[in-house]
């Protein structure tokens, strides 16, 4: 049998010792593969392993005994999912082994952009010193309002580490969670995004990334929240119009913004849309790491290697998502 494992940067040792093992030949391919050579590598492939790269019907049309695709993280925004019912492959993800680790890395942007952490570790290093002047006098969390966009399980923990822990009101937008889920997770449900956006000081983006949540927060959504919020964005680049962003950010239209996601990665200082990002001392920015942490890596590997065993083995395979778009798969999968 065979195996491509796309997206290698994201090193995954114990995933590919684990195939190997189990007597599968594993071709490994970088992030940012063009289509043809993928094409070429999984078109007598058992298996397709990704992370990033994506996976589109051209790809699956040319996998002639594909059993099944495992994306080794949650978002699969990267893969043509309408391709692969059509063939009858099955589609995985890997939802729940960063849940609060990623809800860590959103509380600790919102906690390091109130207190300016980033301007006065650059001014420490360069100075040695900085006095308490207008400059760096930050905000207190215990009082403001944390709002939600999307309260599923990363946002759900969120709201429990600026509620209960930092006595935070906590609001939140998802059309999908009821009123009583949100209320016993410490959240006030919202109905309509606009009447969230004008009250929270700090803005934290949890929702999946599809055709109706793409620029979920563009020019007009910018513009409603108060000069002084903060934006939060640790799920997926796209669900922000970026250039009114960068716009809000340099006219002063928003007080800051702590970025882990970009809808064109990786970011790079010169030569990118977003590249001015760089210059701005109230934005913080992470490269797409906020799921990192040797615990969740841990999960992550082990429960990739077995959905790919239930689809080397020919079982059905296990979904653990609730994402319509692989509930609704039929053939060679189980729910819990």
């Amino acid at each position: 049998m065979k195996a491509v494992r796309t997206d290698r940067e994201l090193e995954c040792p114990r995933v590919d010792a684990g195939l190997r093992s189990r007597g599968v030949e594993l071709v490994t391919l970088p992030e940012g593969i063009a289509e043809e050579p993928l094409v070429s590598e999984v078109a007598d492939a058992d298996l397709l392993l990704m992370c990033y790269t994506p996976v589109t019907a051209r790809v699956i049309n040319g996998a002639r005994q594909l059993r099944g695709i495992v994306k080794y993280g949650v978002g699969i925004d990267a893969v043509d999912i309408a391709a692969a019912r059509r063939r009858r492959i099955p589609v995985v993800n890997v939802p729940e082994y960063a849940e609060e680790i990623v809800a860590e890395a959103a509380f600790s942007l919102m906690i390091a952009l109130a207190r300016k952490l980033g301007s006065l570790h650059r001014e420490m290093k360069a100075a040695g010193w900085a006095w308490p002047v207008k400059q760096w006098l930050g905000n207190d969390l215990a009082g403001k309002t944390l709002g939600l966009v999307g309260v599923g399980r990363i946002g759900r923990s969120l709201a429990r580490m600026a509620g209960a822990g930092f006595r935070m009101r906590v609001l939140g937008f998802d059309p999908f969670v009821s009123r009583e889920k949100m209320k016993s997770s410490g959240v006030e449900k919202c109905e309509r995004l606009s009447d969230l956006l004008p009250v929270a000081d700090f803005l934290s983006l949890h929702a999946v990334l599809n055709s109706e949540t793409r620029h979920l927060i563009g020019g007009p959504e910018l513009e409603a929240m108060k000069p002084s919020a903060i934006l939060i964005n640790v799920s997926r680049g796209a669900l922000v119009d970026e250039a009114a962003l960068l716009d809000a950010l340099l006219a002063g239209r928003l007080a800051g913004a702590g970025l882990d996601v970009f809808s064109k990665e990786p970011l790079s200082k010169t030569n990118h849309p977003l590249s001015r990002l760089f210059t701005l001392p109230n934005v913080l920015l992470t490269p797409h790491l906020a799921f990192y942490t040797m615990e969740a890596m841990q999960r992550l590997e082990q429960e990739t290697l077995e959905r790919c065993d239930e689809l080397l083995q020919g079982r059905p395979v296990l979904v653990k998502s609730r994402d319509p778009r692989l509930t609704s798969q039929t053939h060679g999968v189980r729910f819990e």
